[in-house]
């Protein structure tokens, strides 16, 4: 067996308990040495299933020299410091998305890693999928003929008042939880040189049982929407926590159109179908299921174990977080009913 990954997760999250610390466990270029809460009974209940340590303190799993890497799924308000402590105590990090919640800080971090030659990359899973690249080369091979327009549409139904991506404070609000994924599919279909041309958040009405309002709209972004352009195509991205569910986008070319359901979040066990219809009829393509939280541990493993560029998701974070930003300065909150 080759040189293994020795990795720490930095806060018991849902994610990291349902899907990373599985992904983690079961990859055989790593070894999850630990689990660290700010309770050590909250860190003993995770780390039980796998044999790990239960460390109460992030700070005492970042001075642990057993540790080579970190997986930080905190709350996005507080994952900026982390991170930061992170780096500078000399380990990699996978951190959840957002990576954080202002474009300052990824610009600080981005720099802080590449300081220190240290892997900083941020946890899309998405993007490790298979199917993304096969709708790629169906587009690249011109399927659709030239690409003219992306949609994208993330939504899922409202939330227990007392979820952290209610509360202002931890950097909750549909932009940062699911409007990130429609803006980086964005890019990653459209290319870096997207602009924004429009955008709005709206936020609940008093009264509507949301947490107390004390976000620039009056509480957390419930919902919202950003159009996007670039010189050869355009990008309108819808995403909320108010709606029944959605996830899916869809690319529409000078010959034909291409969709996808199920874009953002496929279980290991699903067979994507992408459907493309043109003036011939409607064509739909079974793929292989595929485990993007799986994919996305080897890509991280590989990348820090292997020597190679380290900095080389630099751009992305920068470019993700500096387009966020533009999204939020440009949206102004949704004229409500009298």
């Amino acid at each position: 067996m080759g040189p293994r990954l020795r990795v720490g997760v930095l806060g018991c999250a849902s994610i990291a308990r349902r899907k990373m610390m599985p992904a983690l466990a079961s990859n055989p270029s790593v070894r999850l040495v630990a689990v660290a809460s700010r309770t050590g009974e909250k860190a003993a209940r995770f780390a039980a299933p796998y044999g790990c340590d239960a460390v109460t303190g992030y700070e005492e799993l970042l001075r642990r020299t057993d540790v080579d890497a970190v997986y930080i799924p905190l709350p996005a308000a507080l994952r900026a410091t982390w991170i930061a402590r992170a780096l500078e105590a000399g380990k990699h990090v996978l951190g959840e998305k957002p990576l954080t919640t202002t474009a300052a800080d990824a610009r600080d971090l981005v720099a802080l890693g590449g300081r220190r030659g240290l892997l900083l990359m941020e946890s899309f899973m998405f993007l490790h999928h298979s199917v993304h690249r096969r709708v790629t080369e169906l587009v690249t091979a011109g399927r659709i003929g030239e690409p003219r327009s992306f949609t994208a549409e993330f939504t899922i139904p409202p939330l227990p008042a007392d979820d952290i991506r209610n509360r202002p404070g931890l950097g909750g609000g549909a932009l940062l939880d699911l409007g990130v994924y429609t803006v980086r599919a964005a890019q990653y279909f459209c290319g870096p040189g997207l602009s924004v041309a429009g955008a709005v958040l709206m936020s609940d009405p008093p009264g509507a049982g949301a947490p107390p309002a004390t976000g620039p709209y009056g509480g957390v972004d419930r919902a919202g929407a950003a159009l996007l352009a670039s010189d050869r195509t355009t990008a309108q991205l819808t995403f909320g926590m108010a709606h029944a569910y959605q996830c899916r986008y869809r690319i529409c070319g000078s010959e034909g159109r291409l969709s996808l359901d199920r874009a953002f979040t496929p279980p290991p066990d699903l067979r994507p179908v992408v459907r493309i219809e043109d003036k011939d009829g409607t064509e739909e393509r079974t793929l292989e299921a595929d485990d993007h939280f799986a994919n996305t541990v080897t890509a991280f493993a590989g990348t820090a174990l292997g020597g190679g560029d380290l900095t080389g998701h630099g751009e992305q974070i920068l470019r993700q977080a500096d387009l966020v930003e533009r999204i939020r300065r440009a949206a102004a909150p949704a004229p409500r009913a009298a």
